[in-house]
């Protein structure tokens, strides 16, 4: 029996990144019946319990090749996978098809994988000689093909299974000396090579759990210990800013899709599908120009003027009989028979009615040509037409709108947009209305729920306002689940330091069975920026951005971590931040954490100049007052502490230019 290849979507968790895998079985058989499929739940188990790989949909294609290439090309570019496997397809049989599809999609070839998993496999039996493997590279996606057959699946990852992990960073640009030295203690420690093929789960699984980049689940205080007994320093290791973009990136996926109407609520969504167009554009044959319909085998001469085209809606068919003209409008319905249109310009008035308000007569001064001046049907746009990409932003301009009216395209299948929970923790905090009276001693407004409210809806998506929750478990747990029930991002803010009232982390894991990827960044503001995911009873996972209390802070991590991610689950196809090198105006003094410096930016000439928003401390709002950027700035080290005045510097745009 044949199986199909099966492409398995999967993340993958090393030194540096979670990684996307993509498992697919490619069979007609299986196609039609899916419970025929063995190979692929045996990948999915493998996989998965290496703890690094997180397998997030499954496949089953026909053995044809533009379907395995039309999937492996969606998952490899629109989804930027680390990994695809498939499995089936790779014998000698006519329709064993799955080399075929996959060479042309490789930029890439990697012969030694190849050997390996032929290698082993002609170690076992010699029948493997019949198996054509083909691994390779597409853009940043390894891509492996492995037989249909369950044990052959089985024995073809255990040969590889400790290679990948390494074979992905690299693909991914990681730093190559941490690598071999990670290579250089696998093979210091391998096991021993008859235990591989039944316990390779654990061997990959304790070789690359290196400190904060496995999940970092099970660091946080118990929820009844006592203050005395509180860590001094934070037990979550600091992880990087584009470590923890791409940990939050590989666990960002679409939750849906949804049908919506033609109109504005469509301006700003990612269609999720290919929009053809229904009707022709135009739908008659239609004037360019003010003119005269005319038969161009009559040539120049004087003509009576048998009728009037108007661009007007009419049933009337009309007919331009020989040695005749039809004074037509711009848009006009050409009437049958003519088959060009001659401009007014070139023409001259001979007679008009008796009471001067009708011509009668003209002269046509030129020779016309056959369809000048004449749009034929469909030739802006011949039903059928594709108008919009999947994958495509709907602008705010309009353009795309307009486009789909015209070709009678009044709805599409958009991804659908994440909802967003936003609570603020802590006693001190107060509503910021004026319902509420003056603060007394120890009291501050919350800013933070106003701040992440305006940017996450200025963005076009919904807030669903959890409010303010005591600084106790009790609140901050039912805060937690309202949050759960009604979104599908939470973000919150306060209680992810190393307070004695700094609850956040062992809520989101003691009470909810989170699991937290990182717990701190190395970054100013927002060290204690924290990511979570919580599996929901529905099935459905949700994100956690659990941000610090301090209010620059909070939205300097809000656009480094949580913008990027709700416009990747909206199915943009480049859901990061804009950045721009600018021309910093003045001296700026590096710290010795990456520093992300509210500037204010703006065109002079021909230079983009960036003018520091002031004090940077993170408790001060007026440093985010008229910014627009963030600047990237490096830690500060013994060859560079300071930046000059006119440096170059890379900034993260977060509105407009000045």
């Amino acid at each position: 029996m044949k199986y199909n290849s099966r492409i398995y979507r999967i993340r993958y968790r090393n030194y540096y990144r979670s990684t996307t895998h993509q498992p697919a079985s490619v069979s007609d058989t299986s196609s039609v019946s899916p419970k025929l499929d063995k190979s692929g739940p045996v990948l999915v188990e493998i996989l998965e319990d290496t703890k690094k790989y997180r397998v997030c949909k499954t496949d089953i294609v026909p053995d044809d090749v533009d379907q395995i290439q039309k999937h492996v090309r969606h998952y490899a570019d629109e989804f930027n996978l680390d990994l695809i496997v498939i499995t089936g397809g790779t014998g000698f049989s006519e329709r064993d098809t799955t080399p075929e599809a996959i060479i042309p999609l490789l930029t890439r070839q990697t012969p030694g994988i190849t050997h390996l998993l032929l290698a082993s496999s002609l170690a076992i039996t010699p029948f493997a000689a019949l198996s054509r493997p083909v691994t390779g590279i597409r853009n940043k996606t390894l891509i492996i093909t492995l037989p249909g057959s369950p044990k052959a699946c089985k024995e073809n990852m255990a040969a590889i299974i400790n290679v990948l992990p390494h074979g992905l960073d690299l693909i991914r640009g990681e730093p190559v000396a941490m690598l071999h030295a990670a290579i250089q203690k696998d093979e210091n420690e391998k096991p021993n090579p008859q235990k591989i093929t039944k316990h390779h789960y654990h061997t990959c699984t304790h070789k690359h759990d290196a400190p904060g980049h496995a999940s970092q689940t099970g660091r946080s205080k118990d929820l009844g210990s006592f203050v005395p007994t509180r860590a001094r320093s934070s037990p979550y290791p600091m992880v990087s800013v584009s470590e923890a973009q791409s940990i939050v990136s590989s666990y960002t996926l679409p939750i849906g899709t949804i049908s919506c109407e033609l109109g504005a609520g469509l301006a700003g969504r990612v269609l999720a599908e290919d929009i053809s167009a229904v009707e022709n554009v135009p739908g008659y044959r239609a004037s360019i120009m003010d003119g005269y319909a005319v038969h161009v085998e009559d040539g120049p001469g004087i003509y009576t003027v048998g009728s009037v085209s108007l661009a007007a809606p009419t049933t009337e068919k009309k007919v331009l009989q020989r040695g005749q003209i039809s004074r037509i409008s711009t848009g006009g319905p050409l009437p049958l028979g003519a088959n060009a249109v001659v401009m007014i310009e070139d023409t001259r008035l001979v007679k008009s009615s008796e009471d001067g308000k009708h011509e009668e007569t003209v002269e046509i001064l030129v020779q016309a040509q056959k369809g000048e001046n004449i749009r034929e049907i469909g030739s802006d746009c011949a039903i059928g037409d594709i108008v919009g990409k999947r994958g495509q932003v709907m602008s705010n301009m309009g353009g795309e709108l307009g486009l789909f009216a015209s070709v009678g395209v009044f709805s599409a299948h958009v991804y659908q947009e994440p909802v967003v929970a936003i609570m603020s923790t802590g006693n001190e905090l107060r509503e910021a209305s004026s319902e509420n009276g003056p603060l007394i001693e120890g009291q501050v407004r919350d800013a933070n729920r106003v701040t992440l409210s305006a940017a996450v809806t200025g963005a076009g998506f919904d807030v669903f306002d959890v409010g303010i929750l005591k600084d106790s478990v009790e609140s901050i747990t039912e805060g937690i689940s309202t949050a759960l029930e009604e979104a599908d991002v939470i973000i919150t803010t306060g209680g992810v330091s190393m307070g004695e009232a700094d609850y956040m982390k062992p809520i989101l894991e003691q009470k909810f069975g989170a699991k937290i990827h990182f717990g701190r960044v190395l970054m100013k503001p927002g060290k204690p920026t924290t990511f979570a995911t919580i599996k929901h009873e529905s099935g459905k996972e949700k994100l956690v951005f659990a941000l610090p209390g301090n209010p620059v802070s909070a939205a300097v991590s809000f656009y480094l971590f949580v913008l990027p991610a709700l416009r990747q689950i909206s199915g943009h196809p480049h859901p990061e931040n804009v950045s721009l090198l600018v021309k910093i105006a003045q001296d700026i003094e590096l710290d010795g954490r990456p520093e992300y410096h509210r500037v204010r930016v703006f065109v002079s000439g021909s230079e983009l100049i960036a003018e520091s928003t002031g004090d940077q401390q993170s408790s001060r709002l007026l440093s985010l007052l008229a910014g627009n950027g963030l600047l990237e700035l490096p830690a500060r080290s013994d060859s560079l502490a300071k930046l000059k005045k006119g440096a170059a510097v890379k900034c993260i745009m977060l509105g407009p230019l000045y």
